[in-house]
């Protein structure tokens, strides 16, 4: 694939508190756009802390744009409610992609990032080296919803040959 810098694994692990959307309870399910990707995961029903534990994977060729991920209540006969969004900046996860970890144990942090006004974390969320791989965990906050968090993890998967395939990324701002 031309320009491809490398896949981004996004597990999609649990929500918390989600919004009620139908009588007692909702039927949440996890949309992820970036660009003109748009992947889902599978609907739990009624349950407002579901556990997805869905594998959606994005081909990253833009680091520029952002991931959205959005909560939707699945609906029958109307159109499907929405129970919060989010907007994840990938720079972090691919700045620590540039750097040549191969020495480091599993386990090592390489970033951790707060929790602030900014983005949508509930908590700190660290980028790690696990398994020869960059791994980033996040509780996220949804926006423009009353309650509701969403656990994901990033993880990224070199693809040899991909530009991202030279340890270096140069043109990643």
């Amino acid at each position: 694939m031309e320009g491809l810098l490398g896949l981004l694994r996004v597990h999609v692990h649990r929500g918390v508190n989600l919004a009620i959307r139908d009588m007692r309870s909702s039927d949440p399910y996890v949309v992820i756009k970036m660009g003109k990707q748009k992947l889902k995961t599978r609907v739990v029903k009624k349950n407002l802390n579901p556990l997805w534990n869905d594998d959606l994977t994005l081909s990253i060729t833009e680091p520029i744009l952002p991931v959205k991920l959005a909560v939707y209540d699945k609906d029958t006969f109307s159109r499907d409610d929405k129970m919060g969004d989010v907007e994840l900046d990938i720079g972090p996860i691919l700045e620590a992609v540039k750097m040549d970890l191969h020495d480091l144990p599993s386990g090592t942090i390489i970033t951790k990032i707060q929790a602030n006004r900014q983005n949508c974390f509930a908590e700190e969320s660290c980028i790690m080296w696990m398994d020869n791989q960059v791994v980033q965990n996040m509780f996220l906050r949804l926006r423009n919803v009353e309650c509701g968090e969403v656990e994901v993890q990033l993880q990224w998967i070199k693809i040899n040959g991909s530009k991202g395939d030279k340890g270096s990324l140069p043109y990643i701002k």
